[in-house]
């Protein structure tokens, strides 16, 4: 049953083991380098923790628990603090000092570990480059050595856009209050680390389990290094993934069916039901009567187009990086195919906070719209260990 009459075939896509970790010793983007003269007559860090605002007394009381205050009282070193003040602990379910020191060390120190970056990043080295700026953390096992290492991804992105800037997607509310060791930028919430990788998301997602049985579909008869589900699970990687929800493929699968019944005779008032039941559960990636549509290479040409980034380990973007008029943006496809013109990516802004983000792929006759919760912007872009997910309300088309 031929369902992707509509979709011409991607006959070049599937990718062999070696595109998934050739790379993965490669710094994709390097750290702007220090070009700030800090203030000799500016305190430290640690005491800017405890003069320049009292709001800080409840990231001061995570310092301290995680004996990191005289790390940051060192004159020798340099260091740039994303540091949240107590209203920001409160937004993020922290209500009291009493809270953080009954939370265990090792949560805490890793939470601040990861508000802090070791070098000095004042707001005229954040740029407005796409894609974001990579920077290592203290929470970074690699930090102290000469090198950064890309395997490990407990990184920040600083970007900018105008006179706006963030760290991850979270707003700096307040930008460079110098110190003798460094720079300290308020942030609007905590910025927390992530904790798991991108397939622990995709793989237990109740609303992205059409995209969990069409990535174990491309992967069918892949070696395991080479498959989609190794590079979703893998501290090498560092990708943006574009994740169309369920009803994203029901509606394309939906339509697809009924094209394809319609074209072999079967009316309409029967094809469409049909076509419905046939899309209606992730049967339809395992439903051998329909594997020569929804081939493993079909469906991988698809799903890699949800990737941004032209190489594993890939690039990571959040939707307040995004460009603010429709731009050109390379995906995982343009590996195989160069000269495909890729998506076209474009966020609007209100204040400090995406107002809508939307992709537009080269077959969609509309663009998908990123979908932003408005009670809570943050939950827009979902950092994992080696990536970010946006979920998107329709399925991107290549051809």
């Amino acid at each position: 049953m031929k369902i992707f009459n509509t979709i011409k075939s991607v006959s070049v896509i599937l990718l062999c083991t070696s595109l998934f970790f050739t790379a993965c010793n490669k710094v994709v983007v390097e750290p702007v380098p220090n070009t700030f003269s800090e203030q000799a007559t500016t305190p430290t860090l640690a005491k800017l923790l405890d003069n320049s605002d009292s709001s800080f007394t409840f990231f001061k009381a995570a310092v301290v628990k995680a004996g990191m205050l005289s790390m940051l009282d060192d004159v020798n070193s340099r260091y740039t603090i994303f540091a949240p003040n107590n209203n920001a602990f409160i937004l993020s379910g922290i209500p009291s000092v009493a809270v953080i020191n009954m939370l265990p060390i090792e949560s805490i120190a890793g939470l601040v570990s990861y508000h802090i970056v070791p070098q000095s990043i004042p707001a005229q080295n954040i740029t407005e480059s796409f894609p974001n700026y990579e920077y290592p953390t203290v929470l970074n096992p690699t930090t102290g050595t000469n090198s950064f290492n890309p395997l490990v991804r407990l990184t920040s992105f600083p970007s900018k856009r105008g006179a706006i800037a963030w760290v991850n997607n979270i707003p700096i509310t307040e930008l460079n209050i110098n110190a003798v060791n460094g720079v300290l930028h308020k942030v609007y919430t905590l910025v927390s680390p992530p904790s798991k990788y991108l397939w622990n998301s995709i793989s237990t997602s109740s609303d992205l389990t059409y995209l969990k049985a069409a990535i174990i579909r491309a992967d069918s008869g892949v070696a395991v290094a080479g498959r989609l589900q190794t590079a979703l699970s893998s501290f090498g990687a560092n990708l943006t993934i574009l994740a169309p929800t369920n009803l994203a493929f029901q509606t394309l699968l939906t339509g697809a069916i009924y094209k394809a019944l319609v074209l072999q005779g079967m009316p309409a008032a029967t094809a469409y039901p049909t076509a419905q039941y046939l899309a209606s559960t992730t049967d339809v990636f395992s439903n051998p009567a329909l594997y020569g549509a929804l081939s493993a290479q079909t469906v991988k040409g698809i799903l890699v187009y949800h990737i941004l980034g032209t190489s594993i380990p890939g690039i990571r973007v959040f939707s307040v990086n995004l460009p603010t008029t429709a731009t050109p943006i390379k995906t995982l496809l343009n590996s195989s195919i160069a000269a495909h013109p890729g998506l076209l990516a474009q966020a609007t802004f209100f204040g400090p906070f995406v107002g809508a983000a939307t992709f537009k792929g080269a077959a969609n006759t509309t663009a998908s719209k990123v979908i932003i919760n408005p009670l809570n912007p943050f939950a827009t872009d979902q950092n994992y260990i080696n990536g970010v997910i946006m979920k998107i309300d329709q399925v991107l088309l290549p051809q």
